[in-house]
């Protein structure tokens, strides 16, 4: 049973989430504050799938309980709940390594989609015949969840890593917005807009490219992809 915490400082809105992901079989945990959520993030040491993120709440909000979390782990899926809806505000939760962001108010059907869409694309990448991959100095250790520049590990996003993986596997193809979206989001692409995937891209050439600002290995191909 997949493992997730909820961490949100308005009762009724944890509450119906609380209740309505356990209805649909998740094993849920609940808090009220960053403090708390981290506590009990620690006492698990780390044994969660998921947690669901709101990000203004008294005490530690939730974009430093996001890189509290990501120091932790790297493979743990983070999705922030906001009323703000700013952009500036969604992409700086997915530059300090959130997987998603969802606007309140939301559907209960968009966010067990997204959850599921989360989860899913952990499982894809995971089932894959080969065991490693190398390109331009980046090897993937596909077994071991694990990718390296140049002999060092590289501190990837599970975002961020199967965001890699896909590239790696599609050498000298050109990726289209669409085919990537389907591939590591939601299978019809309905979810995650393009400013999340330009978000993504910026925090992988920033962790792979010796130049982030001049990529050599992640290009952008105008009207087409990646």
């Amino acid at each position: 049973m997949k493992r997730i915490l909820v961490c949100e400082d308005e009762d009724v809105i944890r509450e119906f989430v609380v209740i309505n992901l356990k209805r649909v079989g998740y094993e849920v945990y609940d808090v009220n504050c960053g403090e708390e959520a981290l506590r009990v993030f620690d006492a698990a040491n780390g044994n969660f799938d998921i947690v669901l993120l709101d990000i203004m709440m008294p005490g530690i909000d939730g974009f430093q309980v996001c890189k509290e979390l990501r120091k932790r782990s790297s493979t743990i899926g983070i999705i922030m709940l906001s009323a703000k809806t700013q952009e500036m505000d969604k992409v700086n939760g997915l530059m300090i390594g959130a997987d998603d962001y969802i606007t309140k108010p939301f559907k209960l059907g968009v966010l067990v989609s997204r959850i599921n869409a989360l989860l899913r694309r952990a499982k894809d990448f995971g089932s894959s015949t080969d065991t490693e991959l190398q390109s331009n100095g980046i090897k993937v250790l596909l077994l071991q969840g694990q990718a390296f520049k140049n002999g060092e590990l590289l501190d990837l996003t599970a975002a961020e890593y199967k965001l890699l993986c896909l590239f790696m596997q599609n050498p000298n193809t050109v990726l289209s917005k669409e085919q990537i979206l389907d591939k590591l989001w939601d299978c019809e692409g309905n979810y995650i807009d393009s400013s999340t995937l330009t978000v993504y891209m910026r925090r992988l050439r920033m962790k792979v490219e010796d130049n982030p600002s001049e990529p050599q290995m992640l290009l952008t191909v105008r009207r087409m992809g990646y």
